[in-house]
């Protein structure tokens, strides 16, 4: 990837539920590390989600964070909010805290994640027709490991990633940046499966947007398959 996409024609994407996933998201990973402190145990996926609702840097875009902006204090952060998750399961502190720091290796973990089989076909058919592609994602700190090891590198030019920048999507700064990174393109769309942060956060940045996979409630530009943002951003 280079650092700077030429200007021109941008797509910025979402990462996590438009171009890849994790099937089992955080609370598998959290459920994996606990298996290794505890052994079976009795802490069902459905019942450790509950508990991680809240505490994640994006669950408040609205506060900056450039003190997590390196990775061991990102993810220091994180485990004292997983730890404290835990502990309201019953989990012992010492053991939580043990969890917690497992999570980071179970949750970038390359052969957890997987890309969507129309997220590649796609990327190189806008690709043949003039577009970049930029990755703006709220993610964790080693999302260019995770997207490299899915063999998305070579498709993108640009990865603006929440964990390193500071600011989470919809936060404006975060597209400023991801349009000052990609060269301030003369024509940009958004495209993501988040009606807020993607969608509605791109549009107040003055950004065109598409929201993929997750039906809209508000009548906006929304495709199911990747493959429909072709034509739309061709017309």
């Amino acid at each position: 990837m280079s650092d700077v996409a030429a200007p021109g024609r941008v797509l910025i994407w979402d990462f996590d539920g438009t171009l890849g996933y994790r099937p089992e998201r955080w609370s598998g990973a959290i459920a994996d590390a606990l298996t290794d402190v505890l052994g079976p145990h009795e802490l069902s996926r459905d019942m450790i989600a509950a508990e991680v609702r809240s505490g994640y840097p994006w669950h408040s875009p609205e506060v900056p964070h450039p003190l997590l902006a390196d990775a061991d204090s990102w993810w220091r952060h994180l485990g004292e909010v997983l730890a404290a998750a835990m502990g309201r399961l019953g989990v012992a502190p010492a053991e939580a805290a043990e969890a917690a720091r497992r999570v980071r290796a179970h949750y970038t973990d390359r052969a957890s994640w997987q890309l969507f089989p129309d997220t590649v076909p796609t990327l190189v058919a806008l690709s043949d027709r003039g577009w970049r592609h930029v990755l703006l994602s709220n993610h964790v700190p080693e999302l260019p490991e995770i997207v490299s090891g899915l063999g998305l590198g070579r498709h993108l030019s640009v990865i603006v990633n929440s964990a390193e920048t500071g600011y989470e999507k919809p936060h404006p700064e975060a597209f400023r940046l991801a349009l000052e990174r990609a060269g301030w393109p003369a024509s940009a769309w958004m495209i993501g499966d988040n009606p807020v942060a993607d969608v509605a956060g791109a549009v107040s940045a003055g950004l065109r947007a598409i929201l993929v996979r997750t039906l809209p409630t508000d009548g906006g530009r929304y495709v199911p398959d990747l493959r429909e943002v072709i034509d739309l951003v061709s017309g």
